[in-house]
C-alpha cells in the first residue's frame, strides 16, 4: 500500500492533539504581566508536552520518508503509536491541575513511555517489511537513543514517587536530547538520490 494515507491521516491526529493542549491554556483576568504569572506552569508544561508532539511529528516524517510502502502491520503500529500521542494532553492537563503530584508526574511519564515503546514497535515492523539493508534500517542504525530514552522514561515514572522534579528532570532531558537533530536520514535521503 501507498504511505500517502498514513502520512495524511497522522499528521491530522498530531495537528488535533496540539490543538486539544493549546485550548487548555485559559485566558488571565488581568491586563498585566501579573495575571500571566499564575499560567506559568501550565504554559511550561503546555511547552514541554508541545516539544514531545513536535518531535514524534519530525522523527514520523523524517521515518516515512525513508519506506516505501506500508502494510497493515504498519497501519496498525502507527494507530498505536497515535493512542499514546493522543494521551498527551491529558495527562498534561491532569499533571498541572493537580501540582505535579506524583501519580500525575509518573502518569504522564508512563504515557511518554508508551509512546516511545509504541515508536520503537513501528520502527519494527517498518524493518520487518523493508528488510536490513533497506534505507529505513541504515538511518535507524542500532537506534540507541530511542532505547536510551525507554529507559529514562521508566526511571523517571519510578522517581515520580520519590521526587517529582527529579522525573520532571528526566523528561525535560529526553526531549532537549531530541531537539538535536538527527541527520541520519536526512543524509541518507540525500545520498540515495544522487
Amino acid at each position: 500500500m501507498a504511505k500517502g494515507r498514513l502520512e495524511a491521516f497522522s499528521d491530522g491526529v498530531i495537528a488535533v492533539i496540539i490543538t486539544i493542549m493549546v485550548l487548555e491554556l485559559k485566558v488571565p483576568h488581568g491586563g498585566d504581566a501579573a495575571a500571566l504569572v499564575p499560567l506559568a506552569a501550565t504554559f511550561l508544561t503546555y511547552m514541554l508536552s508541545f516539544v514531545f508532539i513536535a518531535i514524534y511529528w519530525n522523527n514520523h516524517h523524517h521515518l516515512l520518508h525513508a519506506v516505501h510502502h506500508v502494510t497493515g502491520g504498519t497501519l496498525w503500529a502507527n494507530m498505536h503509536l497515535l493512542f499514546w500521542l493522543s494521551l498527551v494532553p491529558f495527562v498534561t492537563g491532569w499533571m498541572d491541575e493537580n501540582h505535579f503530584a506524583p501519580i500525575t508526574v509518573a502518569a504522564y511519564g508512563l504515557v511518554l513511555l508508551c509512546a516511545g515503546v509504541a515508536y520503537f514497535i513501528l520502527t519494527r515492523v517498518l524493518l520487518a517489511t523493508h528488510g536490513r539493508d533497506s534505507l529505513v534500517a541504515k538511518a535507524l542504525g542500532s537506534d540507541v537513543k530511542g532505547k536510551v530514552s525507554v529507559v529514562l522514561y521508566l526511571a523517571g515514572v519510578a522517581l515520580a514517587y520519590v521526587q517529582t522534579w527529579l522525573s520532571l528532570a528526566i523528561y525535560v532531558l529526553v526531549a532537549l536530547w531530541w531537539l538535536v537533530p538527527d541527520r541520519r536520514f536526512e543524509r541518507l535521503l540525500t545520498e540515495n538520490k544522487s
